[in-house]
């Protein structure tokens, strides 16, 4: 596939106006074209690289994961027919399909599973699943051509859980060597899915044709063969208005990402559909980072959560479709600890005498208060691939709150994926605001949390929550883990002071009533891909 720097015929306002509801009717099943409006551009086609929770609709489009998650949260079959796990934790044998082709006619086979797993943990090449995800491997060995063997170096509980995620998505061997830009994946990356990438053109639109060969849809899928879609195309449309708008007139057939603005009136065409899901993982929150004032201060952090009212804030720029956070953990995940609900947040008075309690008692002529001549300021830069959910708007809203009633100066930049990195590289920040899509909560919080984190954008360092993230990685007892995550949280949720969750991110899908068969994967809550999609008359 090469990558198309030329223009698309733009969506112009013109016709976002004329807005009749009623899409222009389409192709019967089977040479199907589906067009549908993204909020945000994948930074990467790889699913090595993976990272945007909004991407990983198009990532399984292309490729196929050894396991999936069933309806009912338990793991299920796909390239892998079955797996069997030693008595010790340590020994991973998959048993593999013998029927699965990559896209450029390589055989998919244990060989082919080995050279992925390997790739993974060369240095350079994703450090952070490097280092999260597979930190206890040790070897891949293929026994025979459907026998994978991998042990680890020591018991980990989320290794299924890799092998079900967008990490675990097959590249073949041959684009692992000779892919010009593999790290950004495109046309010479391919995989084994339903789908092939076969066109991108660069801020606008990246388009796939049906694979005729697949027939190894995981378990639990509602058809067989190949998908009913002869093509699909993502257009990248950032403004939420657009979005809706190209929906609405029948440029497009489906939107994800739909404003609380428009939900009633969607839901109130008859000509349209609308449905939504609270992801997995971790909530949308603020990250302080205690590694220089003014958040090194625990008072302080307190003060920042204490001087927003979250539900008057959400209630303002999500109209009440948005759910609010209280842990770290979203609350969908088997590992939230409800027990943390109501414990902080929204009291001014007392955000008032935390921040008179550690020394920020003066106030300049803007009323921001001040300490030894220093304005209280706080600084967040955020990457701009990264933001979704009108998030930029929440903290507005967030800063002019905390401006109104404690005096906090809080300055919110969105930049290019280069300046936030620097800015994070450079400790040039003190709130790292984050969310995360994993399936299993642990592996964000592995992420996330501990002292050698590879996000952790805290710099916060306790022993004890090294050790209980750590026992929780290696246990496969539910009961144990979820203990053992409560403590996490309560650390640094109520204890520490070391996270503001502020609400539970979701996903929401709009479409034309003649789209059948959309939406979310059972665990993470993402929209599905498009293989069961189909266009009725």
């Amino acid at each position: 596939m090469k990558v198309v720097k030329g223009a698309l015929p733009v969506i112009l306002a013109a016709a976002l106006a004329a807005c009749g509801s009623q899409a222009p009717a389409a192709p019967a099943d089977g040479g199907s074209s589906l067009t549908w409006a993204v909020e945000t551009e994948p930074i990467t086609f790889n699913p090595h690289q993976w990272a945007q929770n909004k991407a990983r609709l198009l990532v399984f489009n292309q490729f196929d994961a050894l396991l999936a998650y069933g309806e009912d949260g338990s793991f299920v079959p796909w390239l892998a027919r079955s797996w069997q796990v030693s008595d010790d934790g340590r020994v991973y044998t998959l048993e593999l399909r013998d029927d699965v082709t990559f896209q450029d006619g390589t055989k998919f086979d244990a060989a082919a599973v080995k050279a992925n797993l390997d790739k993974l943990r060369e240095p350079g090449y994703n450090p952070t699943v490097a280092a999260i995800q597979l930190h206890a491997f040790d070897k891949a060995e293929a026994v025979s051509p459907t026998t994978l063997r991998v042990t680890l170096k020591e018991p980990d509980g989320l290794f299924l859980d890799f092998l079900a995620s967008p990490y675990a998505g097959q590249v073949s061997p041959k684009s692992l060597r000779e892919a010009g830009d593999l790290k950004a994946g495109g046309p010479d990356v391919v995989g084994t899915g339903p789908f092939v990438l076969d066109r991108y053109v660069r801020g606008q639109e990246v388009h796939y044709r049906r694979n005729p060969s697949y027939n190894w849809p995981p378990q639990g899928s509602a058809h067989q063969g190949p998908a009913h879609l002869a093509e699909v195309t993502y257009r990248f449309l950032p403004q939420a208005a657009v979005r809706v708008g190209a929906l609405t007139s029948g440029q497009v057939q489906v939107v994800e990402g739909v404003p609380a603005t428009d939900i009633e009136s969607i839901k109130r065409d008859p000509a349209l559909t609308f449905r939504s899901a609270l992801n997995s993982g971790t909530s949308f929150s603020y990250y302080f980072n205690t590694s220089h004032p003014p958040f090194d201060d625990k008072r302080v952090r307190q003060a920042f959560r204490e001087a927003v009212d979250v539900d008057a804030v959400l209630a303002s720029v999500y109209q009440g479709t948005a759910k609010r956070a209280w842990s770290v953990v979203a609350e969908t995940s088997p590992f939230y600890d409800a027990s943390l609900t109501g414990t902080y947040g929204g009291d001014a008075a007392k955000a008032n005498a935390l921040l008179d309690a550690a020394g920020w008692t003066g106030r300049d002529a803007e009323g921001y208060r001040v300490k030894d001549g220093r304005r209280l300021t706080v600084r967040s830069v955020a990457s701009a691939p990264y933001v979704r959910d009108r998030r930029d708007i929440l903290a507005q809203a967030i800063q002019a709150q905390v401006k109104q009633t404690a005096g906090i100066d809080f300055q919110v930049k969105i930049v290019d994926q280069g300046t936030a990195q620097k800015a994070l590289d450079d400790d040039a920040y003190e709130i790292f605001e984050n969310s995360r899509g994993d399936s299993d909560a642990g592996a964000a919080l592995n992420l996330l949390l501990p002292k050698d984190g590879a996000i952790n954008r805290t710099h916060y360092e306790d022993a004890r929550l090294d050790g209980w993230l750590a026992k929780a990685s290696a246990s496969s007892d539910p009961a144990e883990r979820k203990a053992l995550y409560a403590k996490v949280q309560r650390k640094v949720v109520t204890e520490e002071a070391i996270v503001f969750p502020v609400y539970v991110p979701s996903d929401q899908i709009a479409a034309s009533g003649s789209v059948q068969g959309l939406g979310f994967d059972p665990v993470s809550g993402t929209p599905r891909g498009v293989y069961d999609v189909r266009i009725t008359a």
